[in-house]
Parts: C-alpha cells; sequence; structure tokens
C-alpha cells in the first residue's frame, strides 16, 4: 500500500500574520498587501510547414503592483518616498514580503527588486463613521524571488 502521507504541512498559513521591510528594515506595520503576482504573456507563432496550430512560446515577464495599506499616523515616511518620486529623485529600494506562521516564525519571503512608490493615497474621511483612516501606496517593481518558503 502507498504511503498516503501528505509531502507539506496540511494546514495552509493565514493571511494576517506578515510584515514588509525595504532595505532590510521594517519600517511600518500594514493591514493589507496585495498585488504580489507575475505573468508572462505567450508570444504565437507558426511556420509554414507547420500542423494548422499556432506555438505558444513563453514572452516577457511581468509583475503586478503591490498595494500596501495601513491606519495613517504621525509618521509621514510613506508619504515623503512618494513625495521624493514626484520631484524626481526616483528612490528604489528593495523590498520584502515576508509570511510568519502563527507561532510568528518566518515561512516565506517574497522580494521585490528596484521598488518605488507610483501611487500614494490619502485616507477616505467620512463623519459619520469611526472607521480607522488608512492610507495607501501602491509600489512598481521589476522582479520577484524567493529566498525562502518553507
Amino acid at each position: 500500500m502507498a504511503d498516503r502521507k501528505p509531502p507539506h504541512q496540511p494546514d495552509p498559513y493565514y493571511g494576517y500574520n506578515f510584515f514588509v521591510e525595504w532595505n532590510g528594515i521594517i519600517h511600518a506595520g500594514f493591514r493589507q498587501c496585495s498585488g504580489l503576482n507575475t505573468t508572462q504573456t505567450a508570444t504565437e507563432y507558426r511556420e509554414g510547414t507547420d500542423p494548422p496550430t499556432m506555438r505558444k512560446l513563453p514572452g516577457l515577464n511581468s509583475y503586478g503592483n503591490i498595494t500596501l495599506q495601513r491606519g495613517i499616523t504621525n509618521n509621514d515616511e510613506l508619504w515623503r518616498w512618494r513625495q521624493g518620486v514626484m520631484n524626481g529623485t526616483t528612490d528604489r529600494r528593495e523590498v520584502s514580503i515576508v509570511l510568519l506562521d502563527q507561532t510568528g516564525a518566518e515561512k516565506i519571503r517574497w522580494n521585490l527588486s528596484n521598488c518605488w512608490p507610483t501611487t500614494w493615497t490619502a485616507p477616505d474621511l467620512d463623519a459619520t463613521t469611526d472607521g480607522v483612516a488608512i492610507e495607501s501606496l501602491e509600489l512598481v517593481h521589476e522582479g520577484v524571488t524567493v529566498d525562502r518558503w518553507s
């Protein structure tokens, strides 16, 4: 009889236990991080002697923009980073998104290269709610690698 033991931890990691760091330092806690994805275009190609079917060749890689959200405080670091880019200083940083398990141990680390903020969004303000004022920062980057996946 075959061994039916799964080759991995059967319980998935929770999405709430993460942090974001750049240049090796955790700068701010975030409530949400989204947009971590990679895609690759498929280029169609056919030669005259091929069967009547297009070949699919791998094309260029592209990477989605990362959106970070946090409750706005007196820490203006995200705004200053974006303001610098708006003023002509493209401050590219190495950013890591790190997923932790329930014990706080690092499990997955996605490293993004050459990041800079393309959009900063101020919080929506509404005097009829008791919600937290959330600012967001959208980052572009030029590649993703994984240091750790355990």
